[in-house]
């Protein structure tokens, strides 16, 4: 896919020398979303409720009821920009939410999806993994003198637990979570602090991240190149919200250009 050209300095902040890396398409400064990005959170997972709901309630007659039930009230939950703020803080109790909603009525007791919702959660952050190759790619950007930050959406304990788990805050310059800056991607503050903390104009970064809405459409509303990692391998959608510079289905594809 065709780079767009750069957007205007911001004239204030410290530049470098290049906005390419010596032999590389690369430019200086590389920002990197964690999940579904360097992390494997949802591509390629299993489906976790199901899971739960077929441990927790083995003799009801129809799973795929209240699966279909689960997801109808997961998107009505998540779609509010402000309660899916909330909720990204407070996951535990979010999913609790979605259960109690969507189970409730068809007769499952409470205490019975709030353990539900539990094992999800549980579940799903327990088969968090690094995408081969992800862990090794960051240390080869470093080593060619790419400065990497990350900005991640979600809670300080989920997303500081994961960074520890895998030793990833020591590749990073700067590590800006949503839950310590008050507002998360899209928010275009997310990517100024990150230019603002680096000494960088938005040319000189490129973000990269699976969400279409809140990596790519979040940097490019500041000028920052967008490239989308399409961790599903499914192609754009028909109504993208936004439109990516450029399409890598891995994070190692990176090093290859």
């Amino acid at each position: 896919m065709a780079r767009a050209p750069g957007s205007a300095g911001t004239g204030a902040r410290v530049r470098s020398r290049s906005r390419r890396m010596p032999g590389s398409d690369l430019p200086p400064v590389l920002l990197l979303d964690l999940d579904d990005t360097i992390l494997r959170f949802d591509a390629g997972q299993p489906n976790f409720w199901q899971l739960a709901v077929r441990s927790h309630l083995p003799g009801h007659t129809d799973h795929a009821a209240l699966l279909a039930a689960i997801e109808a009230e997961a998107r009505a939950f998540w779609a509010p920009p402000e309660r899916a703020f909330w909720g990204r803080q407070n996951m535990q109790a979010a999913r609790r939410l979605i259960a109690v909603e969507a189970l409730v009525g068809a007769g499952v007791d409470l205490d019975v999806c709030h353990r539900i919702a539990d094992q999800m959660t549980e579940q799903k952050e327990a088969e968090v993994r690094p995408f081969d190759g992800a862990l090794e790619t960051l240390e080869r950007l470093r080593e060619r003198g790419h400065r990497l930050a990350l900005l991640t959406n979600g809670s300080v304990l989920f997303q500081r637990r994961k960074l520890a788990r895998f030793g990833l805050e020591p590749c990073f310059e700067r590590v800006l979570i949503e839950g310590e800056l008050g507002y998360g991607k899209p928010d275009r503050r997310v990517f100024e602090t990150a230019l603002e903390a680096l000494g960088v104009a938005p040319e000189e970064a490129w973000m990269i991240g699976d969400n279409l809405e809140a990596d790519i459409g979040g940097a490019q509303a500041v000028g920052i190149t967008g490239v989308w990692i399409d961790a599903h391998g499914s192609g754009l959608p028909a109504t993208p919200p936004a439109l990516p510079q450029r399409r890598i289905l891995r994070l190692s594809d990176l090093l290859e250009l």
